[in-house]
């Protein structure tokens, strides 16, 4: 379902700067943080650190923005495992 207007609204003026300030306190004790934690590592400056497999370039195809917009999903049916356990949706009912 979705939420009234006047909820999110609300809830935004409190939750979104609460949300913000917490989001900052942590950034500001990150390169401490970082120091103690593998400091060299940083695969999103060097790609050869990444401990993620690689895709062959073989199983990658091109789509085109247009194909995408007419998708039809409306005969899938949802389950949790979609979404996993405790995510945001099962919260809000």
């Amino acid at each position: 379902g979705s939420l009234p207007k006047w909820v999110v609204n609300k809830s935004s003026q409190f939750l979104a700067p609460k949300a913000m300030k917490k989001m900052y306190k942590a950034c500001l004790k990150y390169p401490e943080w970082k120091q103690k934690h593998d400091p060299h590592f940083k695969p999103w400056l060097f790609p050869e650190q990444s401990r993620l497999p690689a895709l062959a370039l073989s199983e990658l195809s091109l789509q085109h923005a247009d194909s995408l917009e007419n998708i039809d999903e409306s005969s899938l049916a949802e389950s949790k495992e979609d979404h996993g356990e405790g995510s945001d949706e099962d919260s809000l009912t």
